[in-house]
Formats: structure tokens, C-alpha cells, sequence
């Protein structure tokens, strides 16, 4: 149905989609610099308790 995908070629194009990506795009970096905080928060401790005992 040619209708079917010329609608759905429009609706991934529109300004919603778009703006959808990049806030996907900011929560995906936003994500990486906690899980990278948490990384060596856990280093950090792992660390300490190696070298402590």
C-alpha cells in the first residue's frame, strides 16, 4: 500500500520524531556519565577495601 509507507516515511520525519532522537540522544549520554560515576565510585571502594585489608 503505497499510502501506508509515504504516512509512515512522514511520521518518522517529523519534528516530534526528531525531537524525540535527540532527547534519546542526551538521556543515552546523561546515562553513560552516571553509569561512569558509578564505575569508579565502585573502583574507588573495591580499592580502599583491598588495600586496607
Amino acid at each position: 500500500h503505497p499510502n501506508q509507507s509515504k504516512f509512515c516515511f512522514q511520521y518518522a520525519s517529523s519534528p516530534v520524531i526528531k525531537e524525540l532522537v535527540e532527547y534519546h540522544d542526551h538521556a543515552l549520554i546523561v546515562a553513560l556519565v552516571i553509569f561512569s560515576l558509578v564505575l569508579h565510585l565502585l573502583a574507588l571502594i573495591l580499592t580502599e577495601n583491598l588495600s586496607s585489608s
